[in-house]
């Protein structure tokens, strides 16, 4: 693309991601002395923007995780700012506060690295599986936020439990921070969550914009949704397959039913051996992904495996199911489809590959990154028909 990388050592697990003036000195530092044009993050992060502010230049962020609350910062309305999102409902939430250059963008794959990973007979043994899902049962012990429900009051957790289970079985629609800012019919005259917050005060997140409800919703009740889902389902798909179901967590002592806990696996070497040996690769999104398409079945599909998912919105938008990916509806669905692919190979394969061929065409680090460098002025884009919105 004819641009010079200058790769700045961000610390990330640093208290300065938010708002550090020591950290935007060293950007700013690192800006003048190689003389950039933009800088390109992945997530957004509000100390960055500062710094590229001051220096009166762009800054690109690709964001490939929700939730992301350091898009909520002030920072974000800086006018050198080209935020690029993989979930279009979020970009439509930031328009709508008043977010000038945000993009819609999905993620991308490197197709060529996962060609070049061979499964050996041993690797086969090793990670072979009818069902296959990668991802957390959050039962680690950094999810502690878990034990505070025992704080609410009665009616609070039945209440949150409703929801909580109304949220499971309903796809394609957010109800968890609408139903924290409904009244409670028990006489308080309080809202939901502001009964929470006196139970469970939230830390604030420095200039953030983003509300309690938003924060409670989408990192507390959206990781509850995410696991009782991942439980049932996981659990019916294995007594509904013949052969095995295999899950990789970083929880090696979890147990459930049939499902065989390998542990946790190494993302860049193993994870793509584990999708190639698997016949179907389960996706069951972290609800707080609204209508994204999760970087793990982008990069399923970058290795030729299967990918059988909850619906997301955007997944239709780029994606013809039962043509490049197969979507179920609800947990029985998710495991009579689950037997029935596992056990016809030529469909299975037929379906995987397009969406192998699809990422490979149209999800390319290469054409996202002309994307993202013309949408913020800094390139020339030939323009076939496609488009930011």
């Amino acid at each position: 693309m004819g641009f010079k990388v200058v790769v700045f050592d961000f610390p990330q697990n640093s208290n300065g991601i938010n708002l550090g003036t020591e950290l935007a000195e060293k950007i700013v530092k690192a800006i003048v002395e190689s003389k950039a044009d933009f800088v390109f993050s992945l997530n957004y992060f509000p100390v960055i923007a500062t710094a590229v502010q001051a220096c009166h230049i762009k800054y690109l962020s690709w964001i490939y995780d929700n939730p992301a609350v350091l898009t909520y910062s002030m920072t974000v309305f800086f006018e050198g700012n080209h935020i690029f999102h993989f979930d279009s409902s979020e970009v439509e939430k930031l328009r709508n506060a008043g977010v000038a250059n945000v993009y819609y963008l999905p993620l991308s794959a490197d197709t060529g690295r996962y060609d070049a990973v061979e499964l050996t007979d041993d690797d086969r043994a090793k990670y072979g599986a009818d069902v296959a899902m990668i991802g957390s049962m959050y039962t680690e012990d950094k999810f502690r936020i878990f034990r505070k429900y025992e704080k609410f009051d009665d009616y609070i957790k039945g209440y949150l439990d409703a929801l909580v289970k109304a949220q499971e079985s309903l796809y394609g629609a957010d109800i968890l921070e609408p139903g924290l800012e409904q009244y409670p019919d028990d006489g308080s005259g309080e809202k939901v969550i502001d009964r929470i917050l006196k139970s469970v005060p939230l830390s604030e997140h420095g200039d953030s914009f983003s509300t309690p409800q938003w924060v409670f919703a989408n990192y507390y009740l959206a990781m509850r949704v995410t696991a009782n889902e991942r439980r049932h389902v996981m659990e019916a798909v294995a007594d509904a397959v013949d052969g095995p179901v295999a899950l990789y967590t970083r929880d090696a002592s979890f147990k459930l039913g049939k499902v065989i806990n390998r542990g946790n696996i190494d993302y860049y070497e193993e994870f793509p051996k584990a999708v190639k040996a698997a016949k179907v690769n389960l996706n069951i999104s972290l609800k707080s992904i609204h209508t994204g398409i999760p970087l793990r079945v982008i990069d399923i599909m970058a290795c030729g495996g299967f990918v059988l998912s909850n619906y997301q919105a955007d997944l239709f938008s780029e994606f013809v199911p039962d043509e490049d990916f197969v979507y179920y509806e609800n947990v029985k669905d998710a495991a009579g489809k689950a037997a029935y692919y596992a056990s016809h190979d030529e469909e299975r394969i037929r379906i995987a590959a397009n969406g192998y061929r699809k990422v490979r065409e149209e999800h390319n680090f290469i054409k996202k990154l002309t994307l993202m460098t013309y949408a913020a002025g800094l390139t020339e884009y030939s323009n076939r028909g496609e488009n930011l919105v």
